[in-house]
């Protein structure tokens, strides 16, 4: 397999305030170690581009959009809620990093790579349509799978959500929507609070939301009797034509904002899951984005692994 790599140096820019868990030390850590081990030999380095007004407000607000690169102009960190800061760099990184993860997306329908992963910051999948939360600004993976629809005319989306905290931005912004998938497995009751089993979509999206909240404790074949039991099912009926990873390495029992109990190896046969649906379904189609992970070394392992795997 040909897997592409989206990162670039701006991601490192965004700035929080000291000691918050959502640092500049995670990429690095990442890029680091997939240099050390050789990994990025491997991956075909993809430029991202950045996203543009459009594919911003068909997840966010115009409002909200300015907000955030008013915010930005001033220079210096600033909180703007309880978990989420904005820096001088934060805006244009945001904005690169939704861009990303559209690059990787062309770069995947037009067969340059099979597959991609984004390393970028800040994460996404809690951002909603008309603020930032949980360390999040922009939706990226909202945004990529409201383009593949738009832009590529992808009947069926995938959004595969692996993140330890339920990823409630991107469950609003499709839960009307039939042909946007979301799954999401994560410790519950924990933040955010949302991702109840009954949560399932609503109106003509009734049934294409589902959660499965897990317990402390959780461990890989937890997990892997999951996706075996609830997810492969889910998507044997779905038969999405684009697959789409909220990859959060935040699950892993060295991580210090969770307390479920995931393995570097448990993480291998995730993504070796989410792969085979992948190909079963859609010939390989799929875009990883990086979520959340606050262990510096346990992350950095993972998404090594998780790269391995998708060249493999």
């Amino acid at each position: 397999m040909t897997t592409g790599l989206i990162s670039h140096p701006l991601f490192l820019d965004h700035q929080t305030e000291i000691g918050h868990p959502e640092c500049p030390e995670r990429l690095t850590a990442i890029l680091q170690r997939i240099e050390t081990t050789g990994t990025i030999n491997k991956l075909v380095h993809l430029s991202p581009n950045k996203a543009n007004a459009k594919n911003l407000q068909q997840i966010h607000s115009p409002e909200y959009i300015d907000y955030v690169k008013t915010l930005s102009a001033v220079g210096e960190v600033q909180i703007i809620t309880a978990d989420t800061s904005v820096s001088a760099a934060t805006y244009d990184a945001a904005v690169l990093a939704s861009g990303g993860v559209l690059t990787a997306v062309d770069a995947v329908i037009s067969e340059k790579v099979d597959n991609a992963f984004c390393a970028h910051r800040p994460p996404g999948h809690h951002a909603e349509h008309d603020h930032a939360m949980g360390f999040c600004v922009f939706n990226h993976v909202a945004v990529a799978a409201r383009y593949l629809q738009i832009r590529h005319g992808i009947k069926r989306i995938a959004i595969i959500d692996w993140d330890v905290h339920h990823g409630n931005g991107t469950q609003h912004a499709f839960q009307f929507d039939p042909n946007v998938f979301f799954f999401s497995v994560h410790q519950y009751p924990h933040y955010p609070g949302t991702g109840a089993a009954n949560e399932q979509g609503q109106g003509l999206g009734k049934g294409t939301t589902l959660n499965v909240p897990i317990g402390p404790g959780t461990g890989d074949n937890d997990y892997i009797e999951i996706f075996s039991n609830v997810l492969r099912p889910a998507m044997d009926t779905f038969k999405p034509e684009f697959v789409l990873l909220s990859a959060g390495f935040d699950a892993h029992k060295a991580d210090p904002l969770s307390a479920v109990e995931l393995t570097q190896e448990g993480y291998l046969a995730l993504t070796k899951f989410v792969l085979d649906i992948a190909a079963e379904h859609c010939d390989g189609r799929f875009v990883s984005l990086l979520e959340g992970g606050y262990n510096l070394e346990a992350t950095s392992e993972c998404v090594d692994i998780h790269l391995l795997a998708m060249c493999d």
